[in-house]
């Protein structure tokens, strides 16, 4: 159940929670969508993006991933960093982080953003604007799991491009409740 007024809900994943079988099988899925864009680098995002880049990464044949971060090491460059909040964690004041020593590593690369669940967005954006910053904007965007549709606008708002490039293992739409006691598909009109 979301937040709010307990009439909508998603179908949830939390990677960190499943099976190394159920991670493996989603990152075989995603792997098989992304693969065609020619990803040269994958970024992971914190933090429970972290176990599918590294699979997504490893059966793309990469040596290594590019870790974002939300824990500031001393020599990290506050302009390499963006506010982030989630619908998971909205009163958390955090903030993401590229380590300025992976910049190399993304130069002239065409790069693969992962992350587990895209839902509204939000901290998605944060993340496509610390990377258009440092001028290392993604080719594209991997996730396990979209939930609704509401990332589309968010996405767009930043840049029209980027709900095109969006690539999900599996996708859930907003659930409502149903006069059995059950969820059901919200009905789009």
């Amino acid at each position: 159940m979301l937040p709010g007024d307990g009439q909508r809900a998603v179908a949830s994943l939390i990677t960190n929670q499943a099976s190394f079988g159920v991670l493996d099988a989603i990152a075989d899925v995603l792997t098989a969508q992304v693969a065609p864009l020619g990803a040269e680098v994958v970024i992971a995002v914190p933090t429970l993006g972290l176990p599918l880049a590294e699979g997504v990464a490893r059966r793309l044949g990469h040596p290594r991933m590019v870790a974002l971060s939300t824990s500031r090491k001393f020599w990290y460059d506050e302009g390499l960093s963006e506010p982030l909040s989630s619908v998971t964690s909205p009163q958390q004041s955090k903030r993401v982080y590229l380590d300025p020593r992976s910049l190399p590593l993304l130069d002239g690369r065409r790069i693969l953003l992962v992350d587990d669940v895209l839902s509204t967005g939000t901290s998605l954006s944060a993340v496509l604007r610390l990377l258009v910053k440092a001028g290392r904007p993604p080719a594209a965007i991997g996730v396990a799991m979209t939930q609704t549709q509401a990332w589309r606008a968010v996405l767009g708002r930043i840049d029209s491009r980027w709900p095109a490039v969006v690539r999900s293992a599996m996708s859930t739409p907003l659930l409502v409740p149903h006069e059995d006691g059950g969820w059901r598909p919200e009905a789009v009109t």
